[in-house]
């Protein structure tokens, strides 16, 4: 399961004498996600993004972080935070059997 991505930005942002060239989102947990709508964040609804990016980013980055991002930017970091919430059996990543018994199993 993937845990953790990074990402390379295409445009680079600017935070006093740091530049962030890219940035690690770690999948969100429920707490993360409190407050939002999952709808809009399946949606890559940028308010949505606004919130939950500063909770789930390395370095973290602030809401006006996210306002200066390039719009590419921001969509690849939406993609990745939506493809964390989709469940395994959709995303064609193999389940965790170890908790699991087969159905066959007594």
């Amino acid at each position: 399961m993937i845990k953790n991505v990074t990402i390379e930005l295409d445009e680079p942002i600017k935070r006093g004498d740091q530049i962030i060239a890219s940035i690690t989102l770690r999948k969100p947990n429920s707490g993360a996600l409190r407050g939002l709508n999952l709808t809009d964040v399946m949606q890559i609804n940028v308010s949505a993004l606004k919130t939950l990016l500063p909770r789930i980013s390395d370095p973290t980055l602030t809401e006006a972080d996210v306002d200066k991002l390039d719009p590419a930017d921001l969509l690849q970091l939406g993609t990745e935070v939506a493809g964390f919430l989709v469940p395994k059996r959709l995303s064609g990543e193999s389940p965790d059997t170890s908790t699991t018994p087969s159905p066959t199993s007594p």
